[in-house]
């Protein structure tokens, strides 16, 4: 790749200048297509399609290194955003790497608005089947439909059969798999209308990829996606004032529903909700009431009206559909019935994706619409008809064959259908349950490997949303591109990977984006929480200042064992009796308990993931990563001080970016007084240890330095730390920001900023705890505590969990 000024950047007018041949032949020069396969760098005569031209002008002004070091900057990104999916297997459950593929699909615009009318149409005759599936069923009394196919699909739910949603549509969001043949038109592959997923990882590569080509795409006239997910939340919003009750306020905001973070795609529903401002909810947030959902919160059950589900339908309401579901909730299908809640999209949309359905779309469009698919299906037959299956049959060689129910695509392998396995005998014994497919060649689309292009099979994923003036298309979305030359490896599952997709305009577009103009001085009111999301926060604050103690303790027996060399010397005498109260084994750099405390914050953070900052979420990621790579060292000294000293600075740091960054809202205030709780739990529990008339030589100077109050005891007392002292600073003064009496200001401050709750005139049981011991604390000197009366504080401190989960997170 040549070095200097790009050509065919915009001259001097504004107006492009006219790209010579000689640089295009030599950025291709490498680049092979496979013959007879369609590609989307380079068209049939082997010239570079104009919708490329100036993104590769732009590879040609960088060398090798700094490609890859722009590609380095976006993986870079995604690892600090913390984008991740989640990978099966028989071994392992755990997050990968988002598998960007670095080279985005540039399309014309002028042929996306030809895709764009094909789906829309799509999604118009979707909608109209789904209806009819759910109320007349003339498409099944008319023989458009064999009912086989719908009465022992398990997509079809009974219960919901002339349930009519409220706001007269079933669909509002939806996908569709396409790709493009060999002679360059294009076709559906699949339809996802249960809970269609990668929109939210379709933002992240576009932010992704801009960090690559900053220059390029602000040059450049690729459309923005903002303007779409904004039509999609307003739309929403919309179907919150529509119930009979009329909502409004945060009755009528939309919430998303979520398996939760056990699911592929969490990090996409946590992504969402950040971006449009909505609550991430799970079953056990909910609860119907009299026919209406209601939301558990901290204030209490509110009512919501309107709910984006992420989860598949059988799952939603163990008591009509899935008996065994274990996150759902129960009744949601009432409330549905009752005309109280919208769904996107309703419950038994799935049917939809059921791959046998495909093979009749053609004659339903017809019968529904009056006019051919613009955007024609895989060719599809079912085996369940004497002619198509002979079809089948007689060309099994140019078949993917799948079940007739499933809803994976076609090039997905079909676990029941695995290779080396006797179709023809599998047609003959399961005819009406399985169909053919033709075998499709997909398109190829340039990626970057071993330092030049080369080229992949690919399908694009594309994204409707229903808003008031009808269907819209996403400008965009993400392709899904394979590993090889096998389209079977598209999946991520299997090792594919994904790409910007970017609709490329002749002429300036618009810069729109998510920013809304709500007028001087009108402040957004925050929203309201869920009392699991107060529940993980709160421990969240526990875990990791325990953490936080657990390091002190560790570090100042390493720098004592660094001054003594003898792990039994005296002057480690209490710091033993105090580790082996705890459990904890010092000749570990990093005991087991340790990186399970952060492990557990680490897990109620993602159990949060859309209330917490990209930021926190990294800090917190890389502190656990370090515990666990430390922890693989197990021989003391060897700078385990320094290591664990490391780790101090890194949960401080963590607690010190949550306090400065983190908004006031009633969620920092759960997780600040699990903070405040543990610390003063803690420190009561080492001050009756260290503060004992028993306790060994040396105690005293240790509990300052676990208390983080050396250099203010010197200041204060200008004498060596003893007894009374320590007390005296470490227990009652109210200015210490370490002192048990200064948390237990700071959580009568925090719960008098919590929610009021209803019914309750006097002071709540937390409350007036917390006054009993800070007045206790306020009134006593040092002198008056002994160990016992420290440890019966311990077990009041204790207490104030159980109180404040009584009251707020149950």
């Amino acid at each position: 790749m040549s070095q200097g000024q790009s050509q065919g950047q915009p001259a001097g007018n504004g107006k492009p200048a006219k790209p010579s041949e000689a640089p295009e032949k030599a950025l291709l020069a490498r680049y092979s297509p496979r013959p007879g396969v369609a590609d989307e760098l380079v068209d049939a005569e082997g010239n570079m399609r104009p919708a490329w031209r100036w993104l590769l002008r732009q590879f040609d002004t960088l060398d090798v290194e700094a490609l890859e070091a722009r590609f380095a900057r976006a993986d870079q990104y995604l690892r600090d955003a913390g984008v991740f999916y989640r990978q099966y297997s028989d071994k392992d459950l755990g997050e990968r790497a988002w598998p960007l593929s670095h080279v985005p699909v540039l399309l014309h615009e002028d042929e996306w608005a030809g895709i764009s009318a094909g789906l829309v149409q799509r999604a118009e005759l979707l909608e109209k089947i789904v209806a009819d599936l759910y109320g007349a069923q003339s498409l099944i009394s008319g023989g458009y439909l064999p009912p086989e196919l719908i009465a022992q699909n398990p997509e079809w739910l009974r219960p919901m059969v002339g349930v009519p949603p409220i706001s007269g549509r079933y669909l509002h969001f939806l996908a569709f798999e396409i790709g493009r043949s060999p002679d360059g038109s294009w076709f559906v592959l699949g339809d996802r209308a249960q809970a269609p997923s990668g929109a939210g990882f379709a933002l992240e590569n576009r932010v992704a990829s801009t960090r690559m080509f900053p220059e390029q795409f602000r040059k450049s006239n690729i459309h923005r996606v903002a303007t779409f997910f904004r039509a999609f939340r307003d739309a929403m919003d919309g179907l919150g004032q529509i119930t009979p009750a009329g909502f409004t306020g945060d009755a009528a905001r939309p919430a998303i529903l979520t398996p939760g973070p056990g699911n592929d795609t969490y990090f996409e529903h946590t992504f969402i909700a950040r971006y449009l401002g909505l609550m991430l909810l799970e079953g056990e947030d909910l609860t119907v009431r009299d026919g209406q959902v209601m939301v558990r919160t901290v204030s209490g059950l509110k009512p919501i009206s309107v709910l984006w589900r992420r989860l598949d339908a059988n799952f939603a309401d163990p008591l009509e559909l899935d008996e065994t579901s274990r996150i759902g909730t129960p009744g949601l299908v009432s409330a549905l019935r009752q005309g109280t809640l919208s769904m996107v999209n309703a419950l038994g949309a799935g049917v939809l994706e059921s791959r046998a359905l495909m093979a009749f779309l053609p004659r339903i469009s017809h019968a529904l619409l009056g006019e051919p698919l613009a955007l024609p299906n895989i060719a599809t037959w079912w085996c369940g008809q004497p002619k198509e299956r002979a079809h089948v049959e007689a060309n099994i060689d140019q078949m993917m064959m799948g079940r007739a129910l499933s809803t994976s695509l076609p090039f997905e392998p079909d676990p029941m259908l695995p290779p080396g396995i006797d179709l023809a005998a599998q047609i003959d014994a399961l005819g009406e349950t399985l169909v053919g497919q033709e075998a499709v060649t997909l398109s190829t689309t340039p990626v970057w490997h071993d330092g030049k292009l080369e080229p992949r099979p690919m399908t694009v994923r594309v994204f409707a949303a229903r808003t008031p003036a009808g269907w819209q298309i996403m400008p965009g979305g993400y392709a899904r591109i394979g590993r090889s030359d096998d389209a079977s490896a598209l999946a991520m599952q299997r090792g594919g990977s994904v790409a910007d997709v970017w609709i490329v305009s002749d002429k300036e577009v618009p810069q729109d984006t998510m920013i809304e103009d709500y007028g001087p001085g009108l402040r957004g009111r925050p929203s309201i929480l869920p009392s699991r999301a107060a529940d993980n926060l709160f421990w969240l604050g526990r875990y990791v200042e325990r953490a936080e103690g657990t390091i002190r303790m560790l570090r100042a027996w390493h720098l004592r064992l660094d001054e003594t060399g003898d792990p039994e010397a005296p002057r480690l005498e209490a710091l033993n009796g105090l580790l082996e109260l705890m459990s904890l084994d010092p000749a570990q750099r990093v005991p087991q308990q340790l990186t399970g405390q952060l492990d557990s914050a680490r897990y109620c953070a993602g159990q949060v993931r859309d209330r917490f900052s990209v930021d926190a979420w990294t800090e917190l990621r890389e502190l656990s990563y370090l515990a666990n790579l430390i922890s693989g060292k197990s021989r003391a000294g060897d700078g385990a001080s320094r290591e664990l000293g490391q780790l101090l600075r890194r949960v401080t740091g963590f607690s010190g970016l949550v306090h400065e960054n983190m908004y006031r809202f009633t969620g920092w205030r759960f997780l600040s007084f699990g903070r405040a709780l543990e610390r003063s739990e803690h420190t009561t529990m080492l001050l009756a240890q260290l503060c004992d008339a028993e306790a060994p030589q040396g105690s005293a100077e240790l509990m300052t330095e676990l208390g983080d109050s050396m250099m203010t005891h010197r200041r204060r007392y200008r004498i060596d730390p003893r007894r009374e002292t320590v007390l005296d600073l470490i227990l009652l003064d109210p200015d210490n920001p370490r002192s048990v009496l200064f948390q237990i200001a700071a959580m009568r401050q925090l719960e008098a900023a919590l929610p009021p709750l209803p019914g309750t005139a006097r002071l709540s049981p937390l409350a007036r705890a917390l006054l009993e011991i800070d007045t206790e604390l306020r009134t006593t000197d040092a002198a008056d505590w002994d160990s016992a009366r420290l440890i019966a504080l311990r077990g009041r401190l204790l207490s104030l969990a159980g109180l404040l989960a009584s009251l707020y997170l149950g």
